[in-house]
């Protein structure tokens, strides 16, 4: 059917070609990540409520600014404050590319009042954040429904399931002026 100098030279071709088309997937999902972190990027707004431990059923509002990571990595940092009554907390976060995965802190880490960012993966509308401190290990998940609303669920592991604890809903806040130009 086919010679064997063909094959060879296919094989060969397949094998210079392999480690191209894993940088190029690679690259290709570096600039979906930094993609969707720009495309988040703004001020959100909007309800929250602890679903389940201790403190089930206190309601909260948050409002958040994100701005893109500084460097050239994907990631975001996230300002604002949290509110439950009269009672306002800040909030803070910085999630950070480090090679194929995701780290970072929220408030000041596990370290302090925190936890830290320990592992995370973004596809096209999604970005989960594997989240930590000492005994505790979790999971933030932020979907993006559509151009003004974003879902956040913060889950923690107890024995073998994950359990959601913190859901948020929040709305991308816009400056509805109209601009145009004069001809």
């Amino acid at each position: 059917m086919y010679s064997r100098k063909f094959l060879f030279v296919c094989g060969l071709a397949a094998a210079a070609l392999s480690p191209v088309a894993d940088v190029t997937s690679n690259a290709t999902a570096a600039t979906r990540d930094k993609a969707f972190f720009e495309s988040v990027a703004g001020t959100w707004k909007g309800p929250g409520e602890i679903v389940a431990g201790k403190y089930k059923g206190t309601k909260f509002t948050c409002n958040l600014v994100g701005s893109p990571a500084d460097d050239s990595a994907a990631g975001i940092k996230l300002d604002g404050t949290c509110r439950v009554g009269v009672f306002k907390q800040p909030m803070t976060a910085v999630i950070s590319q480090s090679g194929s995965t995701y780290k970072g802190k929220f408030l000041d880490g596990a370290e302090g009042k925190g936890l830290d960012i320990v592992s995370g993966a973004v596809s096209q509308d999604t970005v989960v954040v594997g989240i930590n401190r000492a005994k505790l290990n979790g999971a933030m998940i932020a979907r993006v429904r559509d151009d003004k609303t974003m879902n956040v669920t913060v889950s923690v592991k107890v024995e073998s399931q994950m359990i959601p604890v913190i859901g948020l809903t929040l709305t991308r806040q816009v400056d509805e002026m109209a601009v145009g130009s004069i001809e």
